[in-house]
């Protein structure tokens, strides 16, 4: 056998130093030059197809919405004003919207406990979250929904899962209903929540809509509002992680990891807080069950102080450009399937506060919010979820 393919190898050696010795010459540069440029186009093209594989589109894309008075929403507002005010919402100058989902904040749950109408109540539901600016963003295809209770209002949670937390779960089904809106629960209470209400109202609430997988009913849509990462409303992300947001028999259709108490000094950092959820924690006294990427959104200021953020002002370098490669393409840890958060969501439109900048003239988003909607081809409407 040796005596056969000696010679053969030989020659192929042969051969192949003639070849390359032929390619190297002056003349055969062009060749070269071609070879090179198709085998990096062949590197990028296939690094792309193994990017889109591991990634998801982002598909919740929205902002928390305070009204004109700090959150409370308390009067009917004059829609030429709303418009005025708000109309970068719905054209970041292209026309089409910044967001695809809109959530009005806040509803005081004691109020829609005992469906109160009152100076700045109607029917258990702020004044100022009107059909009328339901409609605005809905005309446009954007998603609304309405948060119950903020950080302000943890003490009327307490209270309304002590009285009668499956009236409220019902009472909170047909507003929704009524409205044609989701709600979102934002019960922050850190040392002693109230689980077992929270449980009742949930199902109630689902007992009147639901789960619906396929995103057609408005009212079906029922979020809840988690901490950034670990170490704070401990009891309640491992009571969703475990009962609510699990892939194989989901309750709530997602959670959002809510911004910490400022705003991250880096891509890096806010990464970390949604890291804890996704990736879980085990051992100590912060354990948390895994939650899957498709279950989750991450959460960024648009406004810091009485200054505008970069995320607002300009989408290059803000950290809805850097922290955007993570939050489509984070690993499932054991819980769920496919790669990918949900998508951004955006603290707040509208005027949080007398210690924060309102996102009215001049002070609005488009360039950054409005951009980032661009930039990530932002569905809207908001399709279907991912649900593994």
């Amino acid at each position: 056998m040796n005596s056969f393919f000696f010679p053969f190898s030989r020659l192929v050696k042969t051969t192949g130093l003639n070849a390359l010795n032929t390619l190297f010459q002056p003349k055969n540069r062009f060749l070269w030059g071609v070879l090179l440029l198709t085998a990096h186009f062949l590197i990028g093209l296939y690094a792309g197809f193994a990017d889109a594989a591991t990634s998801a589109p982002i598909t919740v894309y929205g902002v928390w919405h305070c009204g004109n008075d700090g959150c409370s929403w308390s009067q009917k507002p004059s829609m030429s004003e709303f418009d005025r005010n708000n109309h970068w919402l719905i054209d970041r100058g292209d026309g089409k919207p910044s967001v695809n989902l809109v959530v009005l904040s806040f509803v005081n749950p004691m109020k829609l406990l005992t469906n109160a109408t009152d100076t700045t109540t109607l029917k258990g539901i702020p004044r100022g979250m009107t059909p009328d600016v339901i409609a605005y963003f809905k005309r446009r295809g954007i998603r609304v929904m309405l948060s119950i209770g903020g950080i302000a209002w943890v003490k009327f949670w307490n209270q309304a899962l002590e009285v009668n937390p499956s009236r409220l779960g019902l009472n909170a089904a047909d507003a929704a209903l009524r409205l044609g809106v989701g709600m979102e629960i934002d019960y922050e209470e850190d040392v002693s929540p109230r689980l077992s209400g929270l449980q009742a109202f949930i199902n109630a609430y689902r007992s009147k809509l639901p789960y619906d997988a396929a995103g057609l009913q408005s009212a079906a849509r029922l979020t809840i509002d988690l901490a950034p990462g670990s170490g704070w409303l401990t009891a309640i992300t491992e009571k969703a992680a475990t009962d609510w947001l699990n892939v194989s028999h989901p309750v709530l259709d997602y959670a959002n990891a809510m911004v910490p108490e400022r705003q991250p000094s880096s891509a890096a950092a806010a990464i970390a807080g949604w890291r804890e959820h996704i990736d879980g924690i085990s051992g100590g006294a912060a354990s948390l069950r895994p939650i899957a990427p498709c279950k989750l959104t991450g959460s960024l200021y648009i406004t810091t102080g009485m200054s505008p953020s970069p995320e607002c002002a300009h989408f290059e370098g803000s950290l809805e450009d850097t922290a955007g490669l993570y939050v489509r393409t984070a690993a499932a840890q054991g819980v769920g399937i496919t790669s990918g958060m949900l998508g951004f969501m955006f603290w707040a439109a509208g005027c949080p506060g007398s210690q924060a900048l309102c996102t009215t003239p001049p002070h609005t988003c488009e360039a950054g919010v409005g951009e980032g909607a661009a930039r990530y081809e932002i569905p809207v409407p908001m399709p279907a979820l991912r649900q593994r």
